[in-house]
């Protein structure tokens, strides 16, 4: 609940007359291959939003609402590696660079560059994705690395070869125009 009224201040700060592309149900899989053992897991209720007018966009996330097959992985997920009671939202906000404009039907290859924030660590990135807008819908598909170390995410060695160092993230988000 906490990420939905951020999201909605967000909206707040931006003009009255911008143009917002929105979701709460945006989804962010993430994929961990190691020759011991696959990890992935899927979050469906991923909040974000696009500022046509600014290119600006941001993405909040509940971690808690990946969702694992194994409960004893999730588990795992949660309370030892991303210590879910300490940081439990992850972010990112930044703003698309090339300059499009999402109430025009088309595809767009896409970068955008802004800060994420995991673990309770905020670093400079720039993700890369392709938009597809309808005019009143848009589309995003991105993939991405995580590198956990930079985000402070300590395996321990007992598991080390059962998680990888990168972690695989890809991004599907609807957007609706409100």
């Amino acid at each position: 609940m906490k990420y939905l009224i951020t999201l909605f201040f967000i909206c707040l700060v931006w003009t009255a007359n911008a143009q917002l592309f929105t979701t709460q149900t945006g989804e962010i899989s993430f994929f961990s291959k190691t020759p011991m053992e696959d990890i992935d897991a899927v979050n469906k209720q991923v909040g974000s939003i696009i500022n046509a007018a600014t290119n600006e966009v941001a993405v909040q996330m509940r971690v808690t609402n990946f969702i694992f097959p194994n409960k004893l992985m999730q588990e795992h997920f949660n309370e030892n590696y991303l210590e879910t009671d300490k940081y439990p939202n992850a972010t990112f906000k930044g703003k698309i660079k090339e300059s499009i404009d999402l109430k025009v039907a088309g595809t767009y290859a896409v970068t955008a560059a802004g800060t994420a924030t995991i673990h309770g660590v905020s670093r400079p990135v720039e993700l890369k994705g392709t938009l597809v807008s309808t005019g009143k819908t848009v589309a995003l598909t991105c993939l991405f690395d995580i590198h956990l170390d930079e985000y402070k995410i300590d395996i321990p060695k007992i598991v080390f070869k059962k998680i990888a160092e990168v972690i695989k993230v890809k991004g599907n988000i609807t957007y609706t125009l409100r």
